[in-house]
């Protein structure tokens, strides 16, 4: 078989976090609950981004994070997921493509804005969120390239993005184009939320579809519906490998009969937000350059470590430094 092209493809929400600091009196007029997350229609969404100080605008979503995260340590990586064609589309292709990934989705024209997390920081460090989806969940199966994916070690689904009907299409046709190509199919589950709406849809797509399975203790518990150890268990079984974080308790990374456990790395948490999709992102860089499953999860706990020691989803120092610290 031919050497990929790209290590990693990643697809999914393509989302512009916003941040801003605000005060008290701004949640209020507002009527934001400090600290939540709500989901807005655009009306919302371009009252309060018009009313926001100013702020940081950046790409996000969570496997556009994966994908940066993972171009920071090296991997070659590009990104499939929808922007529409406005100001804020144009702030998520800037910014992916700065942080080194190829993002050849073409925008939405005349459909829904660009989706948008409206971030408000207040004085105490809390984080109140308003997220419009808006253009990224108008990806269906025409926006697979299916070429990419052929030419990609590892195709990366995000659980967020399995809402819609057509981007269940979507996973599949990926999955399908992947396997035809001889590749390998991720999965992250992304959210227990997600799990309990779509459990039936999630197994059968976990069970037939994916090679690499990224869950974390409650993502897992919820897709099989008991305890830990036997949802692991029955992960073991469905997938060729899983790779399922425990937050301080560390990771634990099955594949066949072999288990092997990885330790947290140690940080300083200031916010946990991103802290699944460095994960993810460490494992693969490492997992797609032929590095030991030990190794993977090692990079992964480091990745996650650097990322929750500050606010924000992407890192804020040289990754790179990271792979010296990997086992052999």
């Amino acid at each position: 078989m031919a050497a990929a092209r790209f290590d990693i493809l990643g697809i999914g929400n393509a989302i512009v976090d916003v941040v801003a600091r605000a005060d008290e009196a701004f949640l209020s007029k507002h009527d934001m609950r400090k600290g939540a997350m709500a989901l807005v229609d655009a009306a919302a969404a371009e009252k309060i981004y018009a009313a926001m100080p100013p702020g940081q605008e950046s790409s996000g979503g969570s496997a556009a994070n994966t994908c940066a995260v993972a171009a920071g340590l090296g991997a070659k990586v590009a990104f499939l997921g929808k922007v529409a064609d406005d100001q804020l589309g144009g702030v998520f292709r800037h910014d992916i493509t700065a942080a080194g990934v190829a993002f050849p989705t073409p925008a939405l024209s005349g459909g829904a804005p660009t989706a948008r997390c409206l971030i408000l920081v207040t004085a105490d460090g809390q984080r109140t969120m308003n997220t419009f989806l808006g253009a990224c969940v108008a990806f269906g199966e025409s926006d697979v390239d299916t070429d990419l994916v052929a030419d990609s070690a590892v195709t990366y689904l995000e659980g967020y993005l399995f809402d819609p009907p057509a981007a269940q299409a979507a996973f599949r046709r990926a999955a399908d184009a992947a396997h035809k190509a001889g590749r390998l199919v991720s999965l992250s589950l992304s959210d227990a939320f997600c799990v309990d709406r779509h459990r039936a849809a999630f197994r059968e797509l976990v069970r037939n579809h994916v090679d690499i399975l990224f869950a974390n203790e409650v993502e897992i518990c919820a897709l099989y519906e008991t305890e830990f150890d036997r949802a692991a268990e029955a992960a073991r079984a469905d997938v060729a490998l899983a790779a399922l974080t425990r937050s301080e308790n560390g990771s634990l990374i099955l594949r066949g009969a072999e288990t092997v456990a990885v330790p947290a790395a140690s940080a300083d948490v200031i916010d946990t937000t991103g802290a699944g999709d460095a994960y993810a992102a460490g494992f693969l860089a490492a997992y797609t350059s032929g590095r030991t499953l030990a190794a993977c999860g090692r990079l992964g706990s480091l990745a996650a470590a650097e990322v929750i020691a500050h606010y924000g989803a992407r890192p804020q120092s040289d990754l790179r430094v990271l792979l010296t610290n990997l086992p052999s």
